[in-house]
């Protein structure tokens, strides 16, 4: 290793640096044009204006109504037909799809031709949007693999191979350039640099690497050249069980989704059973001619046919879908808002979601004889040449106090620590408070140690910190606070201290209290250390603090809070969200600052970052379900009513027909007025 140390040595000067790190994918859009491109919506529009068109023509033409209603059977039953044809094939098992063609044909087969074709439009075109939906919320995890490198820098004998990542072993010794994505979990065998975690860990600030320490695949170098000694291979890696978590969680099929499947199969069943024995034995038992039973037997098959328990569920989630899309929120899917509306906690990842994701200085503390504005302005200037976020949040602190920027002469990057710079002959550093670390002066200890003391006994002095003990008791303070804290040096003597913090959203308290105020309770996943997530916990107003979190452990948090809660919605931002947000009854993202991989494994996205409008949508949900009960009420009171009626007194078809398709109006109708409800 030593020889390829120094083989290797001279390659530094030579990498370039400053790449761009890459954006994320953006989840598709969705327009009217990608709704029209649908295969099944087109079916279904099209049925329909067939079904117009051969009404129209049967005032002068019985043969052409005759062949445009067979048409319009054809493109608006085809899809359904071939998937109750596959049901009864495959899994030897009656569906509705199979059932509602065959009322359809019934209804031909007797002349009413226009019902029959009613009948399959009404039912092709719930199912295509309900296709379209349900498309919408399918798992994608491209962009999550595209965050891994494909190759690596594999050293060698002194010299760098590029080799794909599914080659790479346990010891061997890669390089990654600065603005290049870590292909490989392992340890920093040279070099330092500052490694953005946030698709892994979900910190806030990028984390120093130097010699020794883990690092991760799909983490962001920063801008120095880090040697990596590879402890895990390719299908090992933390990244690798983030993608395999989002696979398993997205598998699982919901129970509501079983229940539906297995009640369709009975009903179905029932319903030919019973047609069939209509036929059959109305002779023998009731004495009707083999006409008036086949009659009785089509008009049951019609009344019977389940459009109106269809269109009880699907219209009233896709109003809702409409309503909270006009509010920032879009859903994937109507299941996605059934499951919302049984909601027992709401579970939120603290950086981009509760937090606004980009730290902010919240202290600026100058050493004695020293102007804040100037020093400001010094530290600015030093920091420009800087890309790392707190470095940034300096500059932006700057530029917002208004104070000029000084020219910065020899400007660096001290790897690991912070930035340095020359200005007017003297040497200005800013970067790791852990230079306080090193006292070693007994009496300095604990001159230190009482200073530390005072300031928890009481409120922060105004006057200026002296001396290293006065240093390390403002520090103490700070951190206290869960704030990141910096210092300024000039000619190795501290001057000054920064202190930054990712500021709470504005309506993280309100939108926490709102949730609170309906009977959930709200939860916060954090893989920042437990001081800063406290801090944000007192904040916000959140029940529970779950902090030092990976992936993997935020998937077993929420496992857990579903075993004991119940239905658990997740909402998080991040590529360290994923398995999480997958994991949840529902997951959402956030649209503005969240990751490609996030939104697209999300259930839900707020497209304009309002975490306010979670506890609006769960209202609305929970509306949805109390008009999806009065709805499937209704209709089965009607299917009962008119097949008691046929049975009884006699129904005629026509008028079977208007029972049916009216409750499947009324109930559609009822389902739409969430189109024009608020919160």
């Amino acid at each position: 290793m030593e020889l390829m140390q120094s083989q290797t040595a001279a390659s530094i000067s030579s990498i370039e640096h400053g790449a761009d790190p890459r954006e994320p994918r953006q989840p598709g859009k969705w327009d009217i044009r990608s709704l029209l491109s649908n295969p099944e919506v087109l079916a279904a529009l099209g049925s329909g204006v067939l079904m117009l068109a051969a009404w129209m023509a049967g005032q002068w033409s019985e043969p052409l109504s005759v062949a445009l209603y067979v048409i319009s059977y054809a493109i608006g039953g085809w899809v359904k037909a071939k998937e109750g044809v596959q049901t009864l094939l495959k899994e030897r098992d009656l569906d509705v799809n199979l059932l509602m063609i065959a009322a359809a044909m019934g209804a031909a087969s007797i002349g009413y031709w226009n019902e029959g074709a009613m009948l399959i439009f009404i039912f092709a075109l719930s199912g295509a949007l309900e296709s379209y939906t349900t498309e919408r919320s399918r798992k994608d995890i491209s962009s999550l693999m595209e965050l891994q490198p494909e190759t690596a820098l594999r050293i060698e004998n002194g010299n760098m191979v590029s080799v794909s990542i599914a080659k790479l072993e346990i010891g061997d010794l890669i390089l990654v350039k600065p603005g290049e994505l870590i292909p490989a979990d392992g340890k920093v065998y040279r070099g330092g640099s500052s490694v953005n975690q946030s698709s892994i860990t979900g910190e806030s600030v990028p984390v120093d690497k130097a010699v020794g320490d883990e690092v991760f695949a799909g983490t962001l170098n920063g801008e120095g050249v880090l040697y990596i000694e590879v402890t895990k291979s390719a299908d090992a890696t933390l990244f690798a069980k983030i993608i395999r978590l989002v696979e398993e969680a997205e598998s699982e099929v919901p129970a509501s989704q079983r229940f539906i499947k297995r009640f369709e199969a009975i009903y179905a069943r029932v319903v030919v059973v019973v047609t069939i024995a209509l036929i059959a034995l109305s002779s023998p038992l009731f004495g009707w001619d083999f006409s008036t039973a086949f009659y009785k037997a089509m008009v049951f098959l019609v009344v019977a046919s389940p459009c109106a328990l269809v269109s009880s569920i699907m219209p009233a989630m896709l109003s809702a879908i409409s309503n909270r899309a006009r509010k920032g929120v879009l859903f994937k899917g109507g299941a996605h808002i059934e499951n919302m509306a049984r909601t027992a906690i709401v579970a939120f990842d603290k950086t981009g979601t509760l937090t606004l994701g980009t730290p902010k200085v919240t202290d600026f503390i100058a050493g004695e004889g020293w102007d804040d504005r100037e020093l400001l302005a010094i530290s600015a200037s030093v920091e420009k040449m800087s890309k790392h976020p707190l470095a940034i949040a300096v500059v932006r602190a700057a530029e917002e106090s208004g104070v000029p920027q000084k020219q910065v002469e020899n400007s660096q990057s001290l790897t690991g620590w912070g930035m340095q710079g020359e200005l007017e002959g003297d040497i200005w550093k800013i970067g790791k408070s852990d230079v306080l670390d090193a006292v070693t002066d007994e009496a300095e200890l604990s001159l230190s140690h009482q200073a530390i003391k005072d300031q928890n006994d009481h409120p922060p002095q105004t006057e200026r910190p002296n001396g290293k003990a006065g240093w390390i008791a403002q520090r103490q303070r700070l951190e206290s606070e869960g704030k990141t804290v910096s210092v300024i040096m000039r000619n190795d003597e501290i001057v000054g201290m920064i202190a930054l913090q990712d500021a709470v959203r504005p309506e993280a308290a309100l939108a926490v209290k709102r949730l609170q105020s309906m009977g959930i309770r709200v939860a916060m996943l954090t893989g920042d250390r437990k001081a800063t997530a406290q801090v944000i916990a007192e904040q916000t107003g959140v029940d529970m603090v779950f902090s030092d979190l990976l992936p993997e452990d935020k998937v077993n948090h929420i496992k857990e809070l579903r075993e004991r809660h119940g239905h658990v919605v997740m909402v998080g931002d991040g590529v360290n969200d994923a398995p999480a947000l997958a994991t949840a009854t529902v997951g959402i993202g956030m649209g503005v600052s969240g990751s490609g991989t996030a939104l697209e494994v999300a259930d839900a996205v707020l497209m304009n970052d309002n975490i306010d409008e979670i506890a609006g949508t769960v209202k609305v949900a929970r509306r949805v379900q109390r008009i999806v009960k009065q709805n499937m009420v209704f209709a089965i009171a009607v299917i009962l009513t008119l097949i008691t009626a046929n049975f009884l007194e006699g129904v005629a078809l026509p008028l079977g027909v208007i029972g049916h398709e009216g409750s499947t109006i009324l109930v559609i109708l009822n389902g739409l007025r969430l189109l024009r409800s608020g919160n």
